[in-house]
């Protein structure tokens, strides 16, 4: 991410690795960034991580086209990190603006900017309906949400939940979620 911030891409860090900072900790071997990353800057987004990273130009050309996810591998360790471009959209946008710079890591002094525990919850319900819908659970998904709801149901802001979750057709899971967590 610092070199991300070296390019003056803004970015937040979504999915496992905010749901196990906010709630119910999970091995993962992937991060997964949201960006707002324009086509002017792809140029020297692929020239900063080429070299340590395995990366497809063209993939990267057509996800910013297209606006759907890219990644990129690091070389050394097979870890991946997949892009996602920032979406249009309300809740997009207010999603990405609620970002919140953390010491994500204990051992360091490296801020790195994470997705609020409000819209990941919210986030992870839209992934748990989309696999649900596909005739599919997702159990990681599941506990992912339950794990913050019980870990900062005293530090949510519940109206903000309610009213994405109400607009983005959400409700009916996260007050399913919420009876399982045991918060009211």
């Amino acid at each position: 991410t610092s070199k991300l911030a070296e390019l003056g891409i803004t970015y937040v860090i979504v999915g496992s690795f905010a749901s196990s900072f906010y709630g119910q900790a999970r091995i993962t071997h992937d991060a997964d960034l949201v960006v707002s990353l324009r086509q002017d800057q792809m140029a020297r987004f692929v020239e900063a991580f080429e070299g340590e990273f395995y990366l497809d130009r063209g993939m990267i050309e057509n996800a910013l086209r297209d606006k759907t996810s890219f990644n990129i591998i690091h070389m050394e360790s097979s870890f991946k990190i997949e892009f996602f471009p920032l979406q249009q959209g309300d809740f997009h946008q207010e999603s990405f603006s609620r970002r919140r710079p953390e010491r994500i890591d204990a051992a360091s002094d490296v801020t790195e900017y994470i997705q609020s525990a409000e819209d990941t919850v919210i986030h992870k319900l839209d992934w748990y309906r989309w696999y649900r819908q596909g005739g599919k659970i997702s159990e990681n998904q599941w506990r992912d949400i339950i794990g913050i709801l019980r870990t900062r149901a005293p530090v949510l802001d519940m109206n903000y939940l309610d009213r994405w979750s109400g607009e983005l057709g959400l409700l009916d899971l996260l007050e399913m979620a919420k009876k399982e967590a045991g918060v009211s």
